[in-house]
């Protein structure tokens, strides 16, 4: 097993190895004392994967109660956000206890952004059981739902308590799921590190969940409220936003932002903001692991949709150019130029 600390306002460790999860309630005894724990989790990991945790809090001195909810994205709402709320009310959690995100980036979310807001802030645990949430969404503290008009619209930065990461876990998942992590892995890659895609393409689980997090966990560190370079980490969000939107999330997160990541580059290099057109190295890399990377929506609701993006400032809209493999930066593109930007990349 393997540890990394992240250094934010409220510093957190996050242990990393195989068939860890048995083990959950000792490394959480280790820095937390006996308190009531509040497991969150969805209807797909429930059945999977709460017995083994539950049984490891209760023999490490913890009092245990649960909220399921149904599994995917549909869920993270508001109804969901609250329902979850009602529970910790109703079973009288109080500021000394805690919740446990257990599941992917979904259940990561609604947990975190409960924690953040319930009684004005109580502590959480991340147990991610996707490859996306373990080399993504588990790390860095951002929580939140989705509104009717986009993705993660409501929400707050809240930095976990202590993440744990059991890759074993994939075992449990399809190909879908797994692409899903694969698409945020080659992300990462992208910006940070090019040799990290050889690796994320042979499915070396174990080095690329190290360095997807040791990048986050840089990023995090240097800029915790992204406004400044923690926002390369959105490059192929944009778009993939809007497409997961008008898809009715039937395009899911990672599969959506491997599209986005395409179009992204290929607008950018059509409008002369880089050198380098990586789309096509992205279209092929993507495409042989199994991506659908078509785009067949209208241009005017993706630009709705992108109308509404968070990292809109203003008049404009921060946005990722890729550079080369493994190398981006951030442009400020006017508003005026979206539409643009969006009908050239798809």
């Amino acid at each position: 097993m393997n540890k990394f600390t992240v250094s934010t306002k409220r510093p957190y460790d996050i242990l990393i190895g195989q068939d860890i999860l048995k083990d959950a309630g000792k490394y959480i005894r280790e820095r937390i004392d006996p308190c009531k724990i509040c497991l969150v989790t969805d209807s797909k990991v429930n059945g999977l994967y709460s017995q083994v945790l539950t049984t490891s809090l209760i023999e490490h001195g913890f009092q245990t109660c649960k909220v399921v909810f149904p599994e995917g994205e549909h869920s993270k709402t508001m109804n969901t956000y609250s329902n979850i709320l009602e529970a910790l009310a109703d079973e009288g959690m109080s500021r000394s206890d805690l919740i446990v995100a257990l599941g992917g980036g979904v259940v990561g979310d609604l947990s975190g952004f409960a924690a953040s807001s319930y009684m004005r802030g109580i502590r959480y645990i991340q147990i991610p059981t996707t490859y996306l949430a373990t080399v993504d969404s588990s790390v860095g503290g951002k929580t939140g739902i989705n509104l009717l008009n986009g993705k993660n619209l409501a929400g707050a930065f809240w930095q976990p308590s202590l993440v744990i990461s059991d890759y074993k876990t994939f075992d449990t998942l399809n190909d879908d799921e797994l692409l899903n992590g694969v698409a945020e892995a080659v992300k990462s890659g992208m910006v940070a590190e090019n040799t990290l895609i050889d690796k994320v393409l042979h499915r070396d689980y174990a080095y690329v969940i190290e360095r997807c997090v040791s990048i986050k966990k840089s990023i995090v560190e240097a800029d915790e409220r992204d406004t400044g370079m923690r926002q390369l980490l959105n490059f192929g969000h944009t778009i993939g936003h809007c497409i997961e939107k008008i898809s009715s999330f039937s395009v899911s997160h990672g599969h959506a932002v491997a599209k986005g990541m395409v179009a992204e580059s290929k607008a950018a290099f059509k409008m002369g903001l880089t050198e380098n057109d990586v789309s096509v190295y992205l279209a092929d890399i993507l495409g042989s692991c199994g991506f659908d990377l078509s785009i067949p929506y209208d241009p005017d609701e993706m630009y709705y949709y992108a109308h509404n993006d968070k990292k809109i400032d203003g008049d404009s809209i921060t946005i990722v150019v890729p550079e080369t493999i493994g190398k981006c930066r951030l442009h400020k593109l006017p508003l005026s130029e979206l539409p643009r930007y969006i009908e050239l990349g798809m």
